[in-house]
């Protein structure tokens, strides 16, 4: 199939960047999204033209670096589904497709769909680790976790920390993200030695580092490729009282 793909191009954080159309023939549908913009790149370097630059790395829906805005969804089309992850198939012949990068305050342009998502590492840091003891490590199942408490950690661990939820988000807010990261380990005897402290710490990095605000328009949970659900959002909010409340802070 032949598509027309409006790319955004931007040299370099200061340069004022732009879409540029390129035309793409005989598509097959079975390539992934990736593979497509590989043909083009090859297409550009032999026509002697700066390939276009974009973040990838596992292809297999595993690290969230494919991060695309696909015709004003971050992703694409597909539920559930990364960039990587997506095949032409999606689309149909003489589709237009407008790519460009995540949007926002939080993630500038490096290069053309490339963005510095370093503010997410920087969140993750503030919430440090978990206290563990010394010597062998304790068995598994001598530390009692309920099931459910289990399964939701397993859940908030689904996140791969993508940035889709912020890019989606009309604030830019990085809620869901944290409260995937904060309830992961709040849920777990692991995490219970810090967990007032790393709620604290993380809220107000994500804060320092221009993350918009929740206002439950729900986006976040619509684009997640891991279908991370906003009631870790509520539970966040919890967190964030409870440790408030305990003085901790």
């Amino acid at each position: 199939m032949d598509l027309k793909l409006k790319i955004w191009r931007q040299k370099g954080p200061e340069d004022k960047g732009g879409f540029v159309t390129y035309e793409v023939k005989d598509v097959h549908p079975d390539q992934s999204f990736l593979e497509m913009l590989d043909d083009l790149n090859v297409r550009l370097i032999h026509e002697g033209e700066d390939p276009i630059a974009f973040d990838h790395d596992c292809r297999e829906g595993i690290c969230g670096m494919c991060s695309l805005v696909l015709n004003g969804r971050p992703h694409g089309p597909w539920d559930e589904t990364t960039t990587c992850q997506l095949h032409m198939r999606a689309y149909k012949d003489g589709d237009t497709i407008t790519i460009e990068p995540f949007r926002a305050k939080a993630f500038p342009v490096v290069k053309d769909l490339v963005v510095d998502r370093s503010a997410m590492d920087r969140v993750l840091q503030a919430g440090g680790y978990i206290s563990v003891a010394t010597g062998n490590p304790q068995d598994a199942n001598t530390i009692p976790v309920s099931k459910d408490d289990a399964e939701r950690a397993m859940d908030a661990s689904a996140c791969i920390g993508c940035g889709a939820c912020i890019a989606s988000c009309p604030n830019a807010s990085a809620m869901l993200f944290v409260a995937a990261k904060v309830s992961h380990l709040a849920l777990l005897p692991q995490g219970q030695p810090e967990r007032m402290i790393r709620v604290d710490k993380m809220v107000a990095q994500m804060d320092a580092e221009g993350f918009g605000a929740c206002t439950n328009h729900t986006e976040c949970e619509a684009v997640c490729p891991k279908g991370i659900s906003i009631d870790f959002i509520a539970m966040l909010n919890r967190e964030i009282t409870r440790s408030k409340l305990s003085g901790v802070s």
